[in-house]
């Protein structure tokens, strides 16, 4: 499986590896991934974060051009950095250069130019990745630069969005008990649940990790609901399997709390805490962290797996919590079942 310590090498037209990326890769100690098709450049991409992906366009740029801007337009695989190579005379380098770069390449690497001019450039784009992008070591999902970058690319469109804070309920209990291995595990299970249900359900929506078990999501806001409705249901799902079938059966482990006091542990559960442009606009990025953490807080004192929005107008205390509109019943005959605890929307 591809690593940081890995280039993804993709030939459209044929099926050779580029003699200059076998010479970069073994100057540098980097392993090679050839990925023959599209397809196996997504697969490896939506795994895993490689040093940088190299797109030989030498015998089809057009082509090359194309998987470049499909793979810079999607932000689980944007931030990856993308190398194409080309061929062509000096005089067309620049006009070809210009193309590969208007397509989202962090470098065009020409075969008219000199070999080490050709290294140089390769070099560049792994110091340049190093320095700009930051990922979690367990879950390979962008940190807080490129989260800040993404809240303020929304906020620039005008666009109506939402941004999810989710935290893990209950984490510290679990990886006391079962020890740093389980509790990364959770962690990563926790991110391929985000990254694929809103992958799957929120086109163009972004998920960071910030650290530790507190994840941001940031969907456009006619995919809030049906995401984090999934998000919640497939978490209750998966999570109480990560434990043993004592655990699990029990609903919940005996555990001392700080002052040594034998207390009833529960199973994980996921408090979302969600702001929205919807109903206040916000000048600054730092004005969303602090109210989504502020909603993330409060989901927590729920029972459960929750997501709470918030939607008041501007600034002020959080107000009463009412329920989620979808469980809400119209039919005057309807029986008295207990809503579901899982959907909360803070009140106008």
């Amino acid at each position: 499986m591809p690593s940081p310590k890995t280039i993804v090498y993709f030939g459209s037209g044929h099926m050779e590896l580029s003699p200059l990326i076998i010479r970069f890769a073994e100057a540098h100690r980097l392993a090679i991934e050839h990925a023959p098709t599209p397809d196996d450049v997504y697969a490896y991409l939506n795994r895993s974060f490689p040093a940088c992906l190299v797109l030989d366009g030498s015998d089809s740029p057009d082509s090359v051009f194309e998987l470049c801007a499909k793979l810079k337009g999607d932000a689980f695989t944007s931030i990856v950095p993308i190398v194409i190579l080309v061929s062509g005379l000096a005089g067309d380098a620049g006009e070809i250069a210009s193309a590969g770069l208007q397509a989202g390449a962090d470098e065009v690497v020409s075969d008219a130019w000199s070999n080490k001019e050709k290294a140089l450039r390769l070099e560049m784009v792994l110091r340049r990745a190093f320095r700009d992008v930051n990922v979690h070591p367990t879950t390979r999902l962008p940190g807080t630069v490129q989260i800040e970058r993404d809240l303020g690319e929304r906020m620039a469109t005008g666009r109506r969005f939402a941004v999810c804070y989710a935290d893990l309920d209950h984490f510290k209990e679990f990886n006391d008990r079962y020890g740093y291995n389980c509790g990364d595990s959770v962690i990563l299970l926790t991110s391929r649940i985000l990254r694929d249900i809103v992958r799957a359900l929120a086109p163009g929506g972004f998920v960071g990790h910030i650290g530790g078990d507190d994840f941001i999501c940031n969907v456009s806001l006619e995919h809030l609901e049906a995401t984090c409705d999934e998000i919640i249901q497939l978490f209750d799902e998966l999570i109480p399997y990560q434990y043993t079938e004592e655990d699990r059966k029990a609903g919940y482990f005996l555990g001392k709390d700080r002052r040594g006091s034998i207390h009833r542990t529960p199973l994980m559960t996921l408090s979302i805490g969600i702001v929205t442009n919807q109903f206040q606009e916000f000048s600054h990025t730092a004005q969303i962290a602090e109210l989504a953490g502020e909603m993330k807080t409060y989901a927590k004192t729920l029972h459960g797996s929750v997501y709470v929005v918030d939607r008041r107008y501007g600034a002020g205390e959080p107000e009463e919590i009412g329920e989620h509109p979808a469980l809400r019943s119209s039919d005057e005959d309807a029986d008295d079942t207990p809503l579901s605890p899982h959907y909360f929307y803070g009140a106008e």
